[in-house]
C-alpha cells in the first residue's frame, strides 16, 4: 500500500513537471507600484493577442507578453511613475493617450500620459505594429484614473520666468 501511494506521488510529480514544461514563463521585473489595484484591473483586462501573436505566461505582476516562448514581441507593464511632460510624440488609442520613444527602433516604448499609475507597451515593431498594440490593450487601459491629457504647442500655457528680463515700450 504505502509503495503504490509512492508510486501515486512519483507519477503525479512527473505529471506536473512535464506539463510545467509545456508552458514557459516569461521573466519580468514588476514596476515599482504594480500592486496597485487598478493595475489589477488592467492586468486582468489584456487581450489574449495582439495581432498574430498569442499571449505568454509572465512571472511578474501586473505584467503580460506576446509572442513565442523564447523571446516577446510585445511587452505590458503597469505600475510605473507617471512620465513627466514631455516633447516626444503623443498618439491616442480608445481615449488613452501615449507617449512613443523610438529612441531604441525597431523597438518602441510606448507610455500612457496623464494616467496614475502609468503603463507602458515594449514593442518590437519588425514584428507587431505600435498601432496594433496599442488597439489591442487601449481599452484595458482606459481602467487607469486619469489626471492629466496630451497637448499641442499651441494649447499649451506658457508660465512667464520671473527671472527674465521684461521690456516696456514707450
Amino acid at each position: 500500500m504505502i509503495r503504490r501511494a509512492a508510486s501515486l506521488v512519483l507519477a503525479a510529480a512527473g505529471a506536473a513537471a512535464v506539463l510545467a514544461g509545456c508552458t514557459d514563463t516569461i521573466h519580468l521585473d514588476p514596476a515599482a507600484d504594480a500592486n496597485d489595484p487598478v493595475c489589477a484591473e488592467v492586468s486582468v483586462r489584456m487581450p489574449d493577442a495582439i495581432a498574430d501573436q498569442s499571449r505568454v505566461w509572465t512571472d511578474a505582476q501586473a505584467t503580460a507578453a506576446w509572442g513565442d516562448d523564447s523571446g516577446t514581441n510585445a511587452i505590458f507593464s503597469c505600475g510605473l511613475e507617471p512620465p513627466a511632460p514631455s516633447t516626444l510624440q503623443c498618439v491616442t488609442f480608445g481615449g488613452v493617450d501615449w507617449i512613443v520613444d523610438d529612441t531604441e527602433f525597431p523597438n518602441l516604448r510606448m507610455t500612457t500620459y496623464g494616467r496614475t499609475p502609468a503603463a507602458q507597451v515594449y514593442v518590437n515593431t519588425e514584428i507587431v505594429t505600435g498601432d496594433d498594440a496599442l488597439n489591442a490593450v487601449s481599452a484595458a487601459a482606459q481602467q487607469l484614473p486619469q489626471d492629466g491629457r496630451c497637448t499641442t504647442a499651441d494649447e499649451a500655457t506658457v508660465v512667464p520666468d520671473e527671472d527674465a528680463p521684461t521690456t516696456s515700450g514707450g
